[in-house]
This record gives C-alpha cells, sequence and structure tokens, in this order.
C-alpha cells in the first residue's frame, strides 16, 4: 500500500533550495507523526511529492495512516494507490475494474491517466481501452467527460502501474517548522482557538500563552484545549505553554482605571506581558484573535493603540472574519465543543467601553496603574512543555479521585460524543450516564442531588476542570473517576 502526497500549491511555485528545504521538512514532520504509529513506515520525499510507503493491507493501518496526513500542514491532497508492475492494456483493466467495479455501480465515470516516462502508447489511448472495458463489464450508468460520479484515477511511470483507489483531502499550508516561531494569546474560546490552528497550518510552530483570570478550572479547560490543537495538527514539534496569572492585574485595573478604558487597558498589560515573554523566548510576532469591530476593543482606534504598547509584530489571522465564519472553522477543526464550554472572563471587567480611545487619554488612565503587579505577574509565569499537560493532574487536588465506583455513585462520561462512539465505556455493575462536558452545566442540576457523581474522560484533564467548575457552583456531591491506567 502507497499514499502519495501532493503539495500544497504555494510550495510548488518557490525556488528550488526553498522548495527543496519545504519538502524536506513534509517528509521529517510525516516521519515523526508516523514512526509513533508503526516504526516499519517508510516516508520518501522528491520533488513533486511526498511517498508513503506500508507493507502489506492493514486496513486499521492505513485508516490511522490516513487521519494523520490528513492534519499535516503543507499537504494539499493525497492519493491512496495500489502500485503494480505495468503490463499490459488488458492486465492494467483488470486491476482497475477490481479496484473500481463496486464504486461504479450505478454510477457515471471517467478515466484519468496521468502517464511519465516513455511509452509506446499515449494516456488517452489507454483512457479509452479501460473506459470501454469498465462500460461493458461493470454495472456503471455509462461515460459522463464532463460531469461525471466517480473520477477513475491511473498513474503510470515509467514501468510501474499506480491504481488511485482514493482521493484524500489535506490541511494545506506550509509544513509545520518552516516559518519562524510564534507566540499565541489563548483564552479557550472561539477567536484564539482558531487563530492558534491557522498560525500552525501556515508552518509556524505556535506556542501557547494564557493569561489566567478565571482560576484553576479555566486554565485546565485552556491547556485541554491547546494540547487538542498541538495533537491534531503540531505533535510533530514541541512547543511551550505559559501561564501568566491576571487576576492582580484585573483587580489594579478595577481600582485604577475608569470604567470605559478597561477593555483597552486590560489588552494593552497583555500585549506587553507578551512582549516580555516573546522576548524571553527569542520569539518574532505575537498571535491574536481579534478581528475588526467584534468588540469594543478591537476597533480600529483601539487597536492600534493596544499595538503600541509592545515592540513585536502582532498577527491577526481573523481580522476580517465574521464570528460565524470563525465558529464554523472552529467546527471543522473539532475545537467547537471546548470553545463552546470555555468561560469568557475578560468581556465582564468594563462598562459602557470605548470605541475609540485616544493616547492622551489612555496614558492618563495608565499613569494610575501600578506597574510593579504586572511585573510580579509575569514573575509567577509557569512554563511547561505541551505534551506534559496530560500528567499535571494536581492543579486541582481538592477533588478527590475515584479509582472504583461505589454503589451510592454514578459514573458520569463526560467525554464529545464521537470520542464515546469510537470507545464506549464498558463498567457492567455500576450506574451510568452519558453528559457530554458542554451540557454538564445545565443537565447537572437535573440529576438527584443525593448520590455522588463520578466525571471520566480518557485523560483525567477536563473531568478535573468540570467537577472544580460544579463544586464553584455548589455542588459538592461531584469527584473524579481516575481508573488505574490514568492514575
Amino acid at each position: 500500500m502507497k499514499f502519495i502526497a501532493k503539495l500544497f500549491p504555494e510550495i510548488t511555485i518557490k525556488s528550488r533550495p526553498v522548495r527543496r528545504r519545504l519538502i524536506q521538512r513534509l517528509q521529517s514532520n510525516l516521519q515523526i507523526l508516523l514512526k509513533r504509529i508503526d516504526s516499519n513506515i517508510k516516508v520518501s520525499g522528491f520533488w513533486d511529492k511526498v511517498e508513503v510507503n506500508i507493507a502489506g493491507q492493514d486496513a486499521d493501518l492505513c485508516a490511522r495512516i490516513i487521519n494523520v496526513m490528513q492534519r499535516v500542514p503543507g499537504i494539499q491532497s493525497f492519493l491512496e494507490v495500489q502500485e503494480y508492475p505495468l503490463g499490459d492494456f488488458d492486465n492494467a483493466f483488470q486491476l482497475t475494474r477490481d479496484a473500481y467495479s463496486e464504486r461504479l455501480h450505478g454510477k457515471t465515470f471517467k478515466v484519468r491517466v496521468k502517464r511519465t516516462g516513455d511509452h509506446d502508447f499515449t494516456s488517452v489511448e489507454l483512457e479509452r481501452y479501460i473506459g470501454g472495458g469498465l462500460r461493458q463489464h461493470t454495472e456503471a450508468a455509462g461515460v459522463d467527460v464532463r460531469n461525471p460520479d466517480v473520477w477513475v484515477d491511473l498513474e503510470i511511470r515509467d514501468n510501474k502501474l499506480f491504481v488511485v483507489t482514493a482521493i484524500h483531502q489535506g490541511q494545506g499550508g506550509y509544513p509545520l517548522g518552516t516559518q519562524e516561531d510564534v507566540l499565541s494569546l489563548i483564552s479557550g474560546g472561539f477567536d484564539s482557538v482558531v487563530a492558534s490552528y491557522m498560525t500552525m497550518r501556515r508552518g509556524s510552530k505556535t506556542h501557547f500563552l494564557f493569561f489566567n483570570l478565571g482560576g484553576h478550572a479555566h486554565e485546565i479547560g485552556v491547556k485541554q484545549v491547546a494540547l487538542y490543537l498541538w495533537k491534531q495538527y503540531g505533535a510533530s514539534a514541541r512547543v511551550k505553554f505559559i501561564t501568566v496569572p491576571f487576576e492582580e492585574v484585573v483587580g489594579e485595573i478595577l481600582q485604577s482605571v475608569h470604567h470605559s478604558h478597561m477593555g483597552v487597558i486590560l489588552k494593552r498589560m497583555m500585549m506587553r506581558a507578551a512582549d516580555k515573554v516573546a522576548d524571553r523566548m527569542k520569539l518574532n510576532a505575537i498571535v491574536t484573535g481579534e478581528s475588526v469591530a467584534q468588540v469594543s476593543s478591537q476597533t480600529l482606534p483601539n487597536l492600534r493603540l493596544i499595538d503600541e504598547s509592545c515592540d513585536h509584530l502582532v498577527l491577526r489571522p481573523l481580522i476580517t472574519m465574521d464570528k460565524p465564519e470563525i465558529i464554523d472553522l472552529s467546527r471543522r477543526i473539532g475545537a467547537f465543543e471546548f470553545a463552546s464550554a470555555m468561560p469568557e472572563y475578560c468581556g465582564v471587567i468594563s462598562d459602557k467601553p470605548t470605541t475609540h480611545a485616544r493616547r492622551e487619554r489612555v496614558e492618563g488612565e495608565e499613569s494610575h496603574f501600578d506597574f510593579e503587579v504586572l511585573e510580579r505577574a509575569l514573575e509567577q509565569a509557569e512554563v511547561i512543555s505541551i505534551d506534559d499537560i496530560v500528567e499535571n493532574r494536581d492543579i486541582n487536588a481538592e477533588i478527590e479521585a475515584m479509582t472504583r465506583v461505589e454503589a451510592n455513585q454514578t459514573l458520569v462520561d463526560i467525554r464529545p460524543p464521537r470520542e464515546q462512539e469510537r470507545k464506549p465505556l464498558n463498567m457492567p455493575g455500576c450506574e451510568t450516564r452519558v453528559i457530554p462536558f458542554y451540557k454538564l452545566e445545565t443537565e447537572f442540576p437535573l440529576l438527584p442531588q443525593e448520590r455522588e457523581y463520578l466525571l471520566y474522560c480518557d485523560k483525567g484533564v477536563m473531568s478535573q476542570m468540570h467537577a472544580q467548575h460544579l463544586h464553584e457552583l455548589g455542588y459538592p456531591n461531584v469527584k473524579v473517576f481516575r481508573p488505574a491506567t490514568q492514575s
């Protein structure tokens, strides 16, 4: 079995040295990720493609490879192909019929042959021969050269025939690590999550900076969505997750700044802090999820003043996107359920916010701010590797973790529906309920409160966050279920 990755089109127009470097990095990224699945997978880079080869026809292994390749930046699309020695026309037809006969049932089709090398026939001649054979010897509805239901794709390279059995869409973009590293300000909401994904897709190793305004539960939730993004789209590179405690900064703003300018000045303080963190990490740019006029602090005059508070380049991938577009993209990348369950703490501190702040007024308001508070927050910043997040389970040590379910306890599976379907929780002998984490806040109060409830998720991180959140809402009868395999 072979997979042929087609390059993101912008790669193909680069100069020879740049194109070679991009292809080499794509090959390396794929090799790193696929070796974690099976050490025998071979990845080879060529001038116009990257090939992935596996021995045999293991359907489960193929599905796992497809899942990885669909999420690796730099791949526009990839072909799932079977490789054979090039024989005569009849041999090519027989192989093609075996691969396509079921898919052609009741469908129109067109044969496409891409040929490289010297042969005593043309691509059109082979297309006609195979097309005629498929029309006579399958239950296809016929040939449609303009708008077929099925494209029958073959590639011939010198003395080899490749029968394309499936075409999969890739992420596009540039291979991760081919552009400079960036620091993304992430709050866990739709905007910052999608902005982070977009810089990863564009080839930048994206480190995460979180300003904690909402306590430990919020921090765990943001770490979880950052971990998800990294595992899905950036796991070929190691990045950092930085947490800066900002509660005291917010408190200082509430005491020192007029309510109309709180939002702008909070963002300026965040940018100043991000500037220092980016300096320490020697990063070139800061990434935010702002979009023009989405909220009061994101008008053009306000954004200009916010940018003036830092020296680094500020990238805003979402700057002209509408909110529905951003939410739709969050669904496509699998982050919607994380973001929709994330509280938005930043929006609660401004009353009648200004949409057209002036530099003199902003500087006047900031003159009352004690900048030692900001320095203390930076001194208390926590820096961890993104792949260490799953091991960081002691953040909410006050939430008791159970390794078994007692008679008076109910197990609550809070995983997203697709995870529940993929790996059902099989716990015979105990009462179990299924409530996805984004429905917990509304459905948990409806449960009989005389029982105890143990929240469960695969890694034990989301369950901690939501157990803590339910405690804060006044439900002390919540614990975490952590089976022995998670301990």
